[in-house]
């Protein structure tokens, strides 16, 4: 049997997030929040004559269909395990994926409190001119509980409308997409401080411990720490955890955060190692340095 999770401060792991999660122990964390691959890149990507854009053409964001249901599975299995019971998941996800995680999130018997659609004003234009514009992204807001037995989930109701200059906040958010400004080691899907801080004050308390299991460059642990939360962060390409040391210093945080090397184990039964986090650069097996007092 696991023992309680032992950690110091908030932590940043370089490592596989299968390997990661599987072992923690259980009933360690409040809340999860989430921004899994979406399965929507294409092996070229789409560029625009007038764009230095380019759509998605990520590695690590390929799968079958098959696979990624497999995929998704796992991962969602893990974040059940391992929220405390009635902790939030919060999911991301676009039309590409969101029907298929809200499946597998009904199969596994969690209840589905909002479904939050993310707008942006500033969405880039449909390059094909043949569909709408896209412009939203969905955030599953999911309590770790069935729909019988499920209760007392955090949802910080006035904070929700003091942030809605006193009225009741919808689940339509309008957030622009990352800025230039903002962006970070040219991370592809980089989420808007600002969401993700919101996310936190609504869905978390103070002194609350959240997981974020494909970290990217660490948006959640900057708005868990700018809010006296603490986080596990689990990202799997070393240029990120460099970009989260970058973030965290300029912010006066690095001090607060640890930062470990997680070492390799067996990989998870039939699934791709390549494909158990946002990114597609596997770690270093190095040890872990101890943690040290009981959470």
């Amino acid at each position: 049997m696991k023992k309680s999770l032992r950690l110091k401060k908030s932590t940043s792991v370089l490592g596989d997030a299968f390997e990661v999660l599987a072992s923690l122990p259980d009933h360690s964390f409040d809340v999860c929040i989430a921004d899994p691959p979406y399965n929507m890149s294409k092996k070229r990507g789409l560029s625009w004559a007038f764009s230095r854009h380019v759509t998605m053409q990520e590695n690590w964001d390929r799968f079958s269909e098959e696979d990624y249901v497999q995929f998704s599975t796992a991962w969602m299995k893990e974040m059940i395990r391992l929220l405390k019971p009635n902790g939030n998941l919060l999911v991301f996800g676009s039309y590409h994926n969101i029907y298929t995680l809200g499946v597998i999130l009904q199969q596994l018997d969690r209840i589905v409190l909002n479904s939050i659609i993310w707008t942006k004003p500033n969405a880039q234009p449909n390059i094909t001119c043949r569909t709408l514009t896209e412009s939203t992204e969905q955030i599953i807001w999911a309590c770790n509980g069935t729909k019988d037995k499920a209760t007392q989930w955090t949802f910080n109701y006035a904070q929700a409308k003091t942030l809605n200059e006193g009225k009741q906040m919808r689940n339509t958010w309008s957030f622009p997409v990352t800025s230039r400004s903002e962006r970070v080691a040219g991370h592809p899907s980089q989420k808007p401080e600002a969401l993700i801080e919101r996310l936190v004050l609504l869905f978390s308390k103070r002194g609350d411990w959240i997981l974020d299991p494909f970290a990217g460059v660490g948006t959640t642990g900057v708005a868990a720490q700018k809010h006296d939360r603490y986080s596990l962060l689990i990202e799997n390409q070393p240029r990120y955890i460099e970009a989260q040391k970058s973030r965290l210093s300029k912010l006066g945080f690095l001090s607060q955060f640890s930062f470990i090397e997680a070492p390799k184990k067996a990989k998870a039964p039939a699934l791709k190692a390549k494909k158990a986090s946002r990114s597609s650069a596997k770690a270093p097996s190095k040890s872990v340095v101890s943690p040290a007092p009981e959470l």
